[in-house]
């Protein structure tokens, strides 16, 4: 799993998942270019990165805002020649009724879970035309396949998210660019730890692997997909969520 001279850009990659990715990209030896919502996040994230021992960099554009986003593609293809692997894991979810959800709220899950993979994928791909291969990941989640009992803006961008894996994969194939996602089940972030032990017991119970999953299995499975060992796996909805089907 040697990423070295890889260029790999990592939304949301300031915490939880997201930093957990960063982190095991960098083991592996790639040049990381993590993407937060705000500068303070970034830094702080670069810091604590340096503290490890890791050399990262980061950039804080608006995603839902094409021409920033192109913007700063622009900056770091002109910069290090090549952009090797896009993922995109920023997102916000949502768990209020229907009835208690503004359309702004609803417009924002959106714009952040939709809407900026669109304009990150188009930032990104004439790049990787030109070099004749790429990887783009997307974070998708289980919500996805079986929705949630509220909350149903995030379920429907996650639906949207796979549709356009599969469907990007599918128009990116003949340049050698793979398209995958991966969701993500129950996964200990700091939200997860944050529950009592009366919330967490059930929800181990409806595990079949008897255990909540760690970020390190979610980056592990997006090291494995952009990695060569999946070079023929593309449109794919990779579930790591210990089985955990609904």
């Amino acid at each position: 799993m040697d990423f070295s001279g890889k260029v790999v850009v990592v939304t949301g990659g300031t915490r939880g998942i997201g930093l957990a990715i960063v982190k095991k990209f960098l083991e592996n030896n790639a040049k990381v270019i993590l993407f937060g919502s705000r500068k303070d996040t970034v830094d702080k994230a670069l810091s604590e990165l340096e503290k490890l021992g890791y050399k990262a960099y980061g950039y804080f554009p608006d995603l839902s805002n094409y021409n920033e986003v192109e913007s700063v593609f622009k900056e770091i293809y002109d910069k290090y020649k090549r952009i090797d692997v896009l993922i995109n894991n920023a997102g916000i979810s949502a768990n209020k009724k229907i009835e208690d959800t503004t359309v702004e709220e609803f417009n924002n899950i959106m714009n952040l879970n939709v809407n900026a993979i669109f304009n990150t994928c188009k930032a990104v791909v004439s790049y990787m035309k030109d070099r004749g291969e790429g990887v783009i990941l997307n974070t998708s989640s289980m919500v996805s396949i079986y929705g949630q009992p509220s909350g149903v803006g995030y379920p429907a961008s996650k639906f949207a998210v796979n549709g356009i894996t599969k469907s990007l994969a599918r128009e990116f194939a003949p340049f050698n660019i793979r398209v995958n996602a991966v969701a993500p089940g129950i996964i200990n972030t700091d939200m997860v730890k944050g529950l009592s032990k009366e919330m967490i017991e059930p929800l181990i119970k409806s595990i079949p692997l008897g255990r909540i999953g760690e970020t390190s299995d979610v980056a592990n499975a997006f090291l494995f997909l952009a990695s060569p060992l999946a070079s023929y796996i593309t449109g794919v909805v990779l579930q790591v969520d210990g089985a955990a089907r609904n």
